[in-house]
């Protein structure tokens, strides 16, 4: 393993920078199409059905290769690795805002995300390269955990205004000059320690095509039923890849997912618990969009500015009550919480009506929702990385992140086809408007269900261990390329 020393005073306060914005791009990607969805389906002539693939790709592409992506930084220099991500999103943006259809669009969202799965771990593991431990580095990564909670809030309202003002595309085009101004910057950035080992390429290949399979048998039976050919091909491909997934891990020298991670049932526990947590929130941000632009006919500008209580509520949960919760009781018990506030904003949504005022249900059940994935994100996270060796810290952290954007590929796929059931099942006679709220919120309900089944599953896996335990030693000294 080779070492660097850290920058000087002025040059790391500009690493920070360069790490700090890269951050907010990845994750800003992750919510800016939102609110332009309704726009760019019918700029694109992508049926409704199908548009959920617009977030699925970005978010399948991302957790599928995290863990990859943050072992090839380990092995091939995390610099090298940031820069080489950079470009790989850049020129994604570029395909995708000049994208003529729907299928050119969504191959563009999976280079991004692939381009993020590089970016982001290695942008982590370079600001603990950046800064030694203790103070510095502690301010650091409270900045670069700032940029999780904004990238998402100024991705729903950058998304909006680009929308309304200057059109869907650049919401793809506007990632080029910021992308552009971090590789600029990454002279800056040290080139980052190394480690010996092999990189699991047939590991990730497996159970991201085997993902990725599982989304397109979802989505297929959703709008051609269960015993149609290519469902049945799909979901037998599925399992097929996960079998081989789990013998290459076995037999793997450097596994992606090394088997001891998982071998505690409260880890366990938290990984699936943020997986259903992953899987109700993307879908909820996709019903509402629809929801706001189809039914309510509000612009992308309003459409962004009226998710506010959304993160609020979740700057409230993560921030404030979360943390307090955690400190008074159990992770177990702080999970119940937060995902029992979650289910009761979803039973709230279903209220929805196409003519309602947004103070009744739309508004106050975003906050109330908001401040209970807030706290369950914080104690998922807390859970995720709990007993780990310090050799599987970062892995740990990695799966964690890798856990939320695979079930918000998963449960996208799953409640848009019940959405689309719930609509087309409605009454003869039943407005174009009402049945299609009706799916909107039969969706949202699903969400709900699945914030129910996370709560049992913390309370059957999780033991009761109080408050967040301290970190592993040298956990944070020797940084680990799938941190997030």
């Amino acid at each position: 393993m080779s070492t660097h020393p850290a920058p000087r005073s002025g040059r790391s306060g500009l690493a920070l920078l360069v790490i700090a914005a890269a951050q907010l791009l990845m994750v800003m990607d992750g919510t800016i199409v939102t609110v332009g969805l309704p726009v760019i389906a019918t700029g694109l002539r992508i049926p409704e059905a199908d548009l959920d693939w617009v977030l699925t790709s970005y978010a399948l592409a991302f957790g599928g290769l995290l863990l990859a992506g943050g072992r090839a930084g380990d092995l091939l220099g995390r610099r090298r690795l940031f820069r080489a991500g950079l470009v790989v999103f850049l020129a994604a943006s570029l395909l995708g805002g000049l994208a003529g259809n729907g299928t050119v669009l969504i191959a563009a969202r999976v280079l991004q995300g692939l381009g993020a799965a590089i970016v982001a771990p290695a942008a982590l593991s370079l600001l603990t390269d950046t800064f030694p431990a203790g103070p510095r580095r502690n301010k650091a990564l409270g900045v670069y955990g700032a940029m999780g909670g904004l990238g998402s809030v100024a991705g729903l309202l950058l998304g909006g205004a680009l929308t309304e003002y200057l059109g869907w595309r650049w919401i793809m085009f506007v990632n080029i000059p910021i992308a552009l101004l971090v590789l600029a910057g990454t002279v800056a950035l040290a080139p980052g320690s190394r480690r010996p080992g092999h990189l699991d390429v047939p590991g990730a290949a497996t159970v991201t095509l085997a993902l990725g399979s599982l989304v397109y048998a979802i989505n297929r039976a959703g709008t051609h039923g269960v015993t149609d050919g290519l469902t049945l091909t799909f979901g037998a491909a599925t399992v097929v890849l996960l079998l081989a997934f789990l013998r290459i891990q076995r037999t793997a020298r450097d596994p992606m997912l090394p088997p001891g991670v998982l071998a505690d049932r409260g880890r366990l526990g938290a990984n699936l618990v943020m997986l259903l947590m992953g899987a109700g929130q993307l879908a909820t941000f996709y019903f509402l969009t629809l929801y706001m632009q189809t039914i309510k006919q509000y612009s992308p500008m309003i459409t962004g500015l009226a998710y506010l209580p959304f993160a609020i509520g979740i700057g409230l949960g993560s921030g404030l009550i979360g943390p307090r919760l955690q400190a008074r009781t159990t992770t177990r018990t702080v999970l119940a919480i937060g995902m029992s506030v979650a289910a009761v904003a979803m039973a709230w949504f279903s209220l929805l009506t196409p003519g309602q005022n947004p103070l009744l249900v739309l508004l106050p059940a975003q906050l109330a929702g908001g401040i209970g994935l807030g706290i369950g994100f914080v104690a998922a996270t807390i859970g995720g990385v709990q007993g780990v060796t310090s050799r599987d810290s970062g892995i740990a952290s990695g799966l964690v992140n890798t856990s939320q954007q695979i079930g918000g590929a998963l449960g996208l796929a799953v409640l848009a086809g019940i959405a689309v059931t719930a609509t087309s099942g409605r009454p003869p006679g039943t407005s174009p408007h009402d049945a299609l709220t009706a799916g909107y919120t039969t969706g949202m309900l699903g969400a709900g269900a699945f914030y129910l089944a996370a709560i049992l599953t913390a309370v059957v896996l999780m033991r009761p261990r109080r408050g967040p335990e301290p970190a592993p030693a040298g956990a944070l000294d020797e940084p680990s390329g799938t941190h997030l």
